[in-house]
């Protein structure tokens, strides 16, 4: 991630919170988990320093937290459902996605849709944009949010807690920055080759259809 774009987001982080107090940690929860690129690792550690500055309470922190992440993913999931299928069926050649991954995408929701709610709302990045292809697929609305609540309070409780352990270190420690960017850096690299296989296996298949 950009260094600028970096600072820039642990300022709209910081403020926001320290402005909006649990309101703002909601808010932003709910802004990350419908799309908005907004790090929960970044929201939730300095929330738990917070904790540990007498400003906040754990179980509130997480609480919120997890309260507008449920209400993020509901927007999300709500456009999945609404408008996700007839925009991929009329533009998904753009990107190589057809009828057939849409197939698969609600196959996949139906069968390993709980796992993959639970895993993605603890996996940065992926966490952000899990909610949309779920109502694209359907998912069961209650079943969404009973394993989106409780990935959600799994993650947001180890971030917070760390934030608050760390203490004091968080302004002077140079390794905290260091492991998040290195943390961010797997998951990333993760991402693209992720992308690179979606990618590489749609051409050929393409390639294999159209061959005499």
């Amino acid at each position: 991630m950009n260094e600028k774009i970096l600072a820039l987001l642990v300022q709209l982080i910081t403020q926001t919170i320290q402005a909006g107090g649990y309101a703002g940690i909601a808010a932003l929860m709910a802004l990350n988990s419908c799309g908005v690129p907004i790090p929960s690792e970044l929201i939730m550690p300095f929330s738990g320093y917070l904790v540990y500055l007498g400003r906040f309470m754990l179980f509130l922190v997480v609480i919120v937290a997890s309260l507008g992440c449920n209400l993020g993913s509901a927007v999300a999931y709500w456009i999945g459902a609404k408008g996700g299928r007839p925009l991929v069926m009329r533009y998904g050649k753009w990107v190589l996605m057809s009828h057939h991954d849409l197939d698969r995408m609600t196959w996949f929701f139906d069968r390993y849709g709980s796992i993959a709610i639970l895993v993605g709302r603890m996996l940065p990045v992926v966490q952000t944009f899990v909610a949309f292809p779920a109502g694209i697929a359907k998912m069961g609305r209650l079943r969404f949010h009973i394993y989106t609540t409780v990935g959600s309070l799994i993650w947001y409780s180890c971030l917070a807690w760390v934030g608050m352990k760390l203490g004091e270190r968080w302004h002077t420690d140079p390794r905290l920055e260091q492991l998040f960017h290195r943390f961010h850096l797997v998951v990333e690299l993760a991402i693209l080759l992720g992308v690179v296989w979606f990618v590489w296996s749609h051409l050929n298949r393409g390639k294999r259809v159209h061959e005499p």
